[in-house]
């Protein structure tokens, strides 16, 4: 598994815990963080497993 799937993984789950803090709280700066790295580390993700794709992993 590529190291940028894992980070992008990580990323998003940190997303959505910013979404989620931000939902409770009334928050729209956070929460809107939250979308934000959401949505980067599902790119770093898709990145991450073009890359294995290409390896043959």
């Amino acid at each position: 598994m590529d190291k940028d799937r894992i980070k992008g993984t990580a990323q998003q789950v940190k997303g959505s815990v910013k979404d989620g803090v931000g939902k409770m709280t009334g928050d729209p700066k956070l929460q809107a963080e939250g979308k934000a790295d959401k949505a980067a580390g599902k790119v770093k993700s898709t990145v991450g497993g073009v890359k294995d794709a290409v390896r043959g992993k």
